[in-house]
């Protein structure tokens, strides 16, 4: 079997990776510092503290548990993986990789790994414990499990030698190198040490580190957050704080006031648009802007009367107020999105006009209904301000079409839990789908795909014809054979109103101005501490 090595980067072709390598063109560590930076950042380095005001609660250390933005800080710094998506627009770079070759069938991958690579107990970090932590996601059910599961079996990924690993798909697979940045590595030894009746140590690493990343655990408090401190031996040498301190603020007033007082030297951008405002204001704050891959949406519950009819969902659809919404209520700092794959994204059609705030539409759609009306109930996330905003105006839109409704705020983590159990999910929730890798199947294929149902797919959707573009995208490494694959999805869903989509936002990063170095990037939201100092 002929391999060929290429330079991983973002929207390559797997063709034009095999074309890389025929030129002698190695998949190497561009993009990442060299070592003179590394040395040139150890010795620069400070004892800066940052406290990082998060909305979303972090209720577990498990990097293989969960499979969001809210809760991502934990994963990219105190863990690695062998790929990281960096910078914006985000390009797919090696990490604990320094090179990969990939077969010409596309299903065989085998990756080299950094030597001298240390966890955070000292212990080198080998082969075995990449094909470990594959193992695990693939056994304990989690979020991230469905990101995998679809791409390959328990057993398939191989120890080569000790820094060769090898992995073995079911079918080629355009998205592949794209989610390894989700594959974090764990210290298999410590992890094993730790397992209570073949748990794969989850009620261990649950409070623990096994990590090998910037930063070692110091102290975990689900209702507090994480404090973790840097770590020194780290294979790009010390990041630029020596402390970094996650905490759980639930109310977007109290991390605003945190941040002002400087109590908070940061905080996530979840919040409404006058508090942004407020923030830009201030003289001591920088509130940075970037454009961003972030679809704002409600999910409908395709497997719950009456929102198995499809006049009962296009009904809802013409109940939101979409002006309103973004042009009062945000400012107009966000775009329309009427379909699920975000515009400025490969792949999003241009033609799809969506649904407009139209209540005798809704009437008209209501009376065509064909299965019994009840009240609904409509979710938003505690944290999260838009998320209750945009379910309350909803509410608005259906008392005036005649539809009863209630409202349910929760918690991310509980709501998390809810997304698995179509008999817990709500009728419908306001949402972010992040951009977890940058491809057009982030969007519709997590979303839309019926293999994605509680994982992704939050609304249970099916559609057998839409399976099969997404399917047919997959196996298809050329982009251009791609994006209109994923435009026909896009305008099928739209049509059976798959969801509620409602806009693309923009990512505003607030900080004090002593923060500098903050590199964002729409996967993992400007999260990532290594790279920030105090000044």
């Amino acid at each position: 079997m002929r391999e060929e090595s290429g330079r991983a980067t973002a929207g390559l072709r797997r063709r034009d990776v095999l074309r890389a390598g025929a030129a002698g063109a190695a998949i190497g560590t561009a993009g990442l510092p060299g070592l003179a930076q590394a040395q040139a950042q150890a010795q620069a380095q400070g004892r800066g503290r940052i406290a990082f005001a998060n909305g979303s609660a972090f209720d577990t250390m498990d990097p293989h548990a969960t499979f969001d933005v809210g809760r991502v800080a934990y994963r990219l710094n105190l863990y690695d993986g062998l790929m990281r998506w960096l910078d914006n627009p985000p390009k797919i770079e090696p990490w604990l990789a320094e090179s990969y070759t990939v077969s010409e069938d596309g299903k065989r991958y085998v990756f080299k790994l950094r030597q001298g690579v240390k966890f955070h107990d000292g212990s080198d970090l080998t082969a075995d414990d990449v094909v470990y932590s594959m193992e695990r996601i693939l056994s304990i059910g989690k979020p991230v499990t469905a990101l995998f599961t679809p791409l390959m079996d328990r057993g398939s990924t191989k120890a080569l030698d000790r820094y060769t690993v090898e992995f073995n798909l079911k079918s080629a697979s355009a998205i592949f190198i794209a989610t390894l940045h989700d594959l974090y590595v764990v210290n298999s030894a410590l992890v094993k040490r730790n397992e209570r009746n073949g748990d794969w140590g989850q009620e261990w690493l649950s409070r623990n580190d096994a990590g090998s990343g910037s930063y070692v655990l110091q102290r975990f408090d689900p209702a507090r957050g994480f404090l973790a401190r840097r770590y020194n031996q780290h294979f790009l040498g010390p990041a630029g704080l020596e402390e970094i301190d996650f905490r759980y603020v639930a109310e977007v007033n109290s991390r605003v006031l945190g941040l002002i007082r400087g109590d908070f030297q940061g905080t996530d951008p979840y919040m409404p648009q006058d508090q942004i405002a407020r923030l830009q204001a201030d003289p001591n704050m920088n509130v940075m802007e970037a454009e961003s891959t972030r679809l704002f949406y409600a999910t409908f519950h395709h497997q719950r009367p009456p929102f198995t009819d499809l006049n009962f969902r296009k009904a809802v659809s013409h109940c939101f107020d979409y002006d309103g919404w973004i042009n009062n209520i945000l400012g107009g700092s966000v775009v329309r999105n009427t379909q699920v794959i975000p515009n400025p994204m490969w792949g999003a059609p241009k033609d799809v006009a969506g649904y407009t705030y139209d209540i005798d539409k809704a009437k008209w759609y209501l009376q065509r209904v064909q299965v019994p009306l009840r009240e609904i109930t409509v979710a938003g996330m505690i944290g999260y301000e838009q998320s209750m905003q945009a379910a309350a105006l909803l509410q608005n839109g259906l008392a005036r079409a005649g539809v009863q409704s209630k409202l349910l705020n929760e918690p991310f983590p509980v709501v998390s839990n809810k997304f698995r159990d179509p008999a817990q999910m709500y009728d419908m929730l306001f949402l972010w789908r992040s951009t977890y890798y940058a491809d057009p199947h982030n969007w519709a294929g997590e979303m839309l795909h019926s293999n994605r149902r509680g994982n992704g797919n939050n609304g249970y959707y099916s559609n057998p014809e839409v399976d099969r573009l997404l399917d047919q995208a997959l196996a298809t490494p050329d982009q251009a054979r791609r994006a209109p694959l994923y435009e026909q999805v896009a305008r099928i869903a739209a049509e059976d109103a798959a969801a509620l989509c409602v806009h693309n936002g923009k990512w505003y990063g607030p900080f004090r101005k002593n923060v500098q170095g903050v590199r964002f990037c729409p996967i993992g939201d400007g999260q990532e501490m290594r790279w920030l100092r105090i000044t």
